[in-house]
């Protein structure tokens, strides 16, 4: 999956960056290049997120992290199955040592 991202963000540099930038220099293209990615990564809504730019979609990611964090009661892990109500598979087998 990671891969279908990064082949959209070079499609989009090379659309919407490289092809209609003169580059003066080494320097000028860094500068630029820099500039570039991080409108990119904080300006700019992305469909793939909702329509959120990436920095705002990290933060919402983290608060509802930390919210979820904040709730549980302890570190341990929630089992999955609920456990059999009172009086259901109460006999238990014996176990032959050996």
């Amino acid at each position: 999956m990671l891969n279908g991202f990064v082949e959209s963000f070079n499609g989009r540099m090379r659309d919407e960056f490289l092809n209609e930038t003169l580059l003066r220099n080494l320097t000028h293209a860094r500068d630029l290049i820099s500039a570039w990615r991080t409108d990119y990564n904080t300006a700019r809504p992305h469909s793939a997120l909702g329509c959120q730019t990436p920095a705002g979609f990290a933060l919402y990611l983290t608060t509802t992290i930390a919210r979820a964090a904040a709730r549980d009661e302890s570190s341990a892990r929630r089992a999955i199955a609920q456990p059999a109500p009172t009086g259901v598979n109460d006999h238990r087998a014996p176990v032959v040592a050996g």
